[in-house]
Formats: C-alpha cells, structure tokens, sequence
C-alpha cells in the first residue's frame, strides 16, 4: 500500500492498524535542537482519545505515547522521530461478523476492490485510529510554529443543525465542553441533538474551523503547490472529511467582485487587508493575515439502525452494525484538523527557506554556527 507518507521536508509516514498490536508515525525532517518529551505530544493525543464522553465511543484506550528515536538529553536530534502507540482495548469479536459483508459509509467495498483482500477489524487502516499518528506528528510541529509565534486553533463549528454563536465565542470552551464548541449554550443544544440522534439509533455530522494566527506573508508555491491546495489535501485525506472551505469558501460564489476583493491598507510599515474573504491566502501564497478554513465531516457511519447493504456473496441483505462507535466524529477530529495543518504549515515553512537569496544568506553567511 503506498500512500501513507505526507510533506516534502517535514514528512511524516503513519502506520498501523486499529486492531494490530500498536499504531504510530515516523517523522522525517525535524530540526535538531527542539526541546522535546512524551508529554508535549500526549496533550495532543489526550485531545482525540475515545471514552472521555458520552458523545464519544465507550472504547477505553489510553493512548499512551513512546519515543522509539530521534531524541537525546530531551532535544531532537536531527534523525528520524519514532513515535508509537499500543492498541490496548481491542475487541475484534465485535467485527467478525462484518468480514462477509459491506458497511454503508465504509471502506470495506473499496478496499475489497483495490486489494481483494482488506482487515475487517475496526477497519484496518481506514479506521479513525490511524489519525493517532497525525496528532503525534502534529503536536510535534505545533511546538516549532509555537516557537516561531504561530498559533493553530481548532474548534467545533456546529453538529447538524446548531451553530455555534460568533458573539458568545469562548476560548476555553473549546476544551470544556465535550463538542469542542468555544459556545457554552451551543454546546449544551448540540449535546441534546446527539441524545435524540443516539436514542433513534442515528449519528450526525459538523463543521470543524481552524483559525492560524501569526503566519507570515509569502509561504506556499504559485502553481500546483498552493497553499490553500496543501491543505485542501491535508484535511481531505482525514477520512471523515468531504469538503473544505477556505476563508468564506462557497459563499464567494455568490458575490460580485467589489463586494469579495479584500481591500489593502497599510498599518505603519505593514500591508494588511480591510477585510479577510480570502482566508488569508492569495494566489496560492499566504498574504499575513489570519488563514480561516473549515473541514465539513460526515455523519458516523456505524449506526445501529438497520441498513441495507450486500454481502461478498452478491446477495442483498439487512444488517444492523453492532460494536463501540461515536455517535458524532466532530469533537475528536478537532485535533487531527489542526495536526494535519501544523503539519502543512511547517513544511511550507521549511520549504520557504530557499525561495529567496537573502534566507540562505542570513543562514550561511552567519559563520558562527559552523
């Protein structure tokens, strides 16, 4: 299977399965020097794991993080980082059924069709749990774009049909609540909502945004290595994702251009925009300003409501899918979100070094550190 790598100097490469002995990540392209221990990624990893609600799965893992390698004396080496993480609370009897049939809203069709073969427990690598790699590899990142004064937040916009209210936005709601909403009484609406949801046996789906302060002018490529496209890709290749808005995203659509185009100002000796549409990217390159995207995630698709499917057979059957599962994926997701756009944005600033003569420079021409 090819395609579990992702970035060009940051690269990460996931592995592991959520019913296999461990899962983890391997990050390739991390400077030497960070200060670096276990618990700066088990805060992220502590973000996404199941059990912590009633709105999440009854799964009981601790994801507990190990570094295999690229450290010494608490600092990154320069070698590739081995993170792992031990599956603890696997139950594969509960999917043993499904190894003869195919799950609406699942992978198990596609992958039968690709490999003629596919891990029926829990979903093999197209389970939510392979995202542990990401996160890990994310609070990595996160803590060098800290250092550089960048700031990632990530956040539960709504779950069906509750909005979070803009004028009640609360930051530390964000991880007091368990939907993630910085919006107390949203919070409390939406966790009624999945109450009934769960009591017709149903799931429902919800929009993630990510706010990115602190991002200077100038990072992403021009042609086919947009900014906004990487991570378009980044948060697409989360499994539960199916669209991407970048700043005001479809409702651009509908506008004219004088009503869209962010006007520019200058505040001292800075150009800034009147407005931000655009979400902080322009041409594929970041302008400086805040970069706004939001990640619209499908609905759990393990239900116990009885569904139609076919079995490996051909013939069509009813199934009602049984096991431990979320009945809304959006809360849990808040965190892979903002890991994959650490992870983006960092390798676009690592990629940004060489685009001018006077970063290479400032680099080498500073002879004291060789």
């Amino acid at each position: 299977m090819s395609g579990s790598s992702y970035g060009k100097l940051f690269k990460i490469t996931t592995w592991g399965e959520s019913h296999g002995k461990a899962l983890g990540v391997v990050i390739d392209g991390c400077p030497a020097g960070l200060p670096l221990d276990t618990e700066d990624i088990q805060i992220f990893l502590d973000r996404r794991k199941p059990g912590k609600s009633k709105i999440s799965t009854p799964r009981k893992e601790d994801d507990k993080v190990e570094i295999l390698s690229g450290t010494f004396e608490g600092k990154t080496t320069g070698t590739p980082i081995s993170l792992i993480v031990y599956n603890t609370s696997q139950r594969s009897s509960d999917y043993g059924e499904i190894a003869s049939y195919y799950r609406p809203g699942h992978a198990d069709y596609t992958f039968d069709a690709k490999y003629g073969f596919r891990d029926y427990r829990g979903s093999g690598r197209s389970s939510g749990r392979e995202t542990i790699g990401r996160v890990a590899a994310g609070a990595v990142a996160s803590k060098i774009l800290n250092s550089l004064g960048i700031k990632l937040t990530a956040y539960t916009k709504s779950i069906g049909p509750i909005n979070i209210n803009e004028n009640s936005f609360d930051l530390e709601a964000i991880s007091a609540t368990p939907t993630c909403m910085p919006d107390y009484e949203a919070s409390k609406k939406a966790e009624e909502y999945l109450a009934e949801c769960m009591k017709n046996y149903d799931s429902a789906g919800g929009v993630i945004e990510c706010k990115i302060e602190g991002c200077p002018a100038g990072l992403g490529e021009p042609v086919f290595d947009k900014l906004d496209a990487d991570i378009a890709k980044a948060i697409m290749s989360i499994g539960a994702v199916k669209a991407v808005e970048i700043g005001d995203g479809t409702e651009v659509s509908s506008r004219k251009g004088s009503e869209n185009n962010d006007a520019f100002i200058m505040n001292g000796n800075t150009v800034c925009k009147e407005t931000n549409h655009a979400g902080g990217i322009l041409g594929g390159i970041s302008d400086g300003s805040t970069i706004v995207f939001r990640a619209h995630v499908k609905p759990t698709p393990s239900i116990f409501r009885k569904q139609h499917t076919v079995n490996n057979r051909g013939e069509n059957i009813e199934i009602a899918i049984k096991g431990r599962h979320d009945p809304v994926i959006v809360p849990r997701a808040v965190v892979v979100v903002e890991s994959m756009a650490a992870i983006t944005l960092l390798d676009a600033l690592l990629v940004n070094m060489g685009s001018k003569m006077e970063n290479l420079q400032a680099i080498y021409n500073n002879k004291q550190h060789f």
